[in-house]
């Protein structure tokens, strides 16, 4: 991956913006920074591997990326996505373990990359590090235990339901899923196959519940309680 330094005010004032590194001292920043690469990955590049040792942590400054992982037969499972200002990584520079998935650029990105010992360092002289980290930490198993409940108490309708409500954010009062994306995502996402997610996705816009339109899918019947 091509890869140069990453520095000055710019780079202070852009890890400020990340949750993870909110409340750090600007010396602790300049520290990550000062051996800190940005990297740029191509579209369809896989970023990490499942399995590979875990010397680094990453931070998605530009573009898209999925979390996914493969069974013996190469059949994907789509974990989640991640967007511009999201981390990866980071577990394993505490726990040891080597990658639990793959993270493939979805489109052309540009990635921080900051290495464990320069993150350790800071994680030992900086309480709200650790505690940003423990956040991030809950927040991933609440997920999980949202997408295990779906899998076991919801048919393929209530997953997409749930999966689209997930993905969506506030605008005007709807509920828009802005990102791009395919059914074939979805269904890696849900467990169903392609097929079953084609025919819920138009149930749900012939019942009125979702709109298709050309960059965004609205969701028509769920507004915010303000």
């Amino acid at each position: 991956m091509p890869k140069e330094m990453f520095q000055g005010k710019k780079s202070i004032l852009l890890l400020k913006q990340i949750p993870l590194f909110s409340g750090l001292a600007d010396d602790q920043l300049e520290l990550l920074m000062e051996t800190a690469t940005l990297r740029k990955v191509p579209r369809n590049k896989t970023i990490v591997y499942a399995g590979d040792s875990t010397e680094s942590m990453f931070i998605l400054i530009n573009g898209r990326a999925t979390v996914l992982n493969r069974d013996s037969e190469g059949n994907e499972v789509i974990l989640t996505f991640l967007q511009s200002g999201e981390c990866f990584g980071e577990m394993g520079l505490i726990d040891g373990l080597p990658r639990s998935a793959d993270v493939v650029a979805c489109e052309p990105c540009e990635l921080l990359e900051i290495f464990q010992p320069d993150f350790i360092q800071v994680l030992k002289n900086n309480t709200d590090l650790c505690l940003n980290i423990m956040k991030s930490i809950v927040l991933r198993l609440r997920n999980a235990n949202h997408k295990i409940e779906s899998l076991v108490l919801m048919d393929v309708y209530g997953r997409v339901a749930r999966l689209l409500l997930e993905l969506s954010e506030n605008e005007n009062g709807m509920k828009v899923i802005k990102r791009r994306i395919t059914r074939q995502d979805i269904s890696k996402m849900i467990g169903a196959s392609r097929e079953m997610v084609s025919r819920v996705m138009k149930d749900l816009e012939k019942s009125g519940h979702i709109r298709a339109e050309k960059n965004c899918i609205v969701l028509t019947e769920v507004r915010r309680n303000d």
